[in-house]
């Protein structure tokens, strides 16, 4: 088990020269982390337009709030009467918002609903949430000679770690084993905790699902790219909750497989 991840474990790179498939948080950030699952890509088209539809609306203020000051003025009011008990102004100004609010939820609820759905899932990865560390387990691994189970827990790891070897790798962010995970498959998720309420967070994946004792929440999750994805705990669990980092590799189908056979025959 402990191949698996030690192989894979600092550094992974992209065909090409100094190609970095790392997604994580940059400086002063304002926008969403590049798409890497259906769910993401939901999510970012979702807020164009949002975006879109608030930028209308913005304009549209505008526009009123200038022909409001610049006609209706002490000095000059001849349009007063055109806006006194007009029904037509009524009707507008009562069915645009309407129209607004459908626009919106229309897509709203078609995101809502595409990621309750449902699929038959080929790889299933259990996530436990404990203070303060991730447990990961692989218990239906498919493979030629059977089924197996791949189980270990994931830390945080320290600066004097990353002294030793600190190219490339993230403070606060690095563990000490990533998750490895197929892309282009099916995967369910099940989510719970061992102690208190967790969260296990994933941007890019756009991916937030609370870590509950005694409750086992499930999400599904295709990966449409290869790289390596950083997340943290996104719930206050307590005094080392920023100390619960997330490290995920997604390989291609076949790498995934071949690397996990290695990882079962040297155990």
């Amino acid at each position: 088990m402990v191949l698996l991840y030690e192989n894979i474990a600092h550094f992974y790179y992209l065909p090409g020269p100094n190609l970095w498939a790392a997604d994580s948080a940059s400086m002063y950030q304002a926008g969403f982390q590049d798409p890497a699952s259906t769910t993401m890509e939901g999510i970012w088209l979702f807020n164009l337009h949002l975006i879109f539809v608030i930028i209308c609306i913005v304009i549209i203020v505008a526009w009123l709030l200038y022909a409001l000051l610049y006609s209706f003025t002490e000095l000059w009011a001849n349009g007063t009467k055109l806006f006194t008990h007009s029904n037509v102004l009524e009707i507008i100004w009562t069915s645009i918002p309407a129209y607004t609010l459908l626009i919106l939820a229309w897509p709203s609820f078609s995101l809502l609903y595409s990621l309750d759905e449902i699929s038959n899932p080929e790889l299933t990865l259990k996530i436990l949430g404990h203070q303060w560390y991730w447990g990961y387990e692989i218990s239906d691994f498919n493979t030629c000679s059977g089924t197996h189970k791949l189980r270990y827990s994931s830390y945080m790891l320290t600066n004097e770690s990353l002294k030793n070897n600190s190219i490339g790798l993230f403070r606060i962010l690095e563990t000490n084993k990533r998750v490895v995970l197929p892309t282009n498959t099916h995967l369910r998720l099940l989510i719970t905790a061992v102690d208190v309420l967790h969260s296990w967070t994933i941007p890019s994946f756009g991916v937030k699902v609370d870590a509950c004792p005694g409750r086992l929440n499930q999400i599904n999750l295709f990966i449409k790219r290869i790289g390596v994805f950083f997340g943290q705990c996104s719930e206050i669990c307590g005094v080392n909750h920023g100390f619960m980092p997330i490290a995920l590799v997604s390989l291609h189908s076949t790498q995934y497989h071949v690397i996990t056979m290695r990882n079962l025959s040297a155990k």
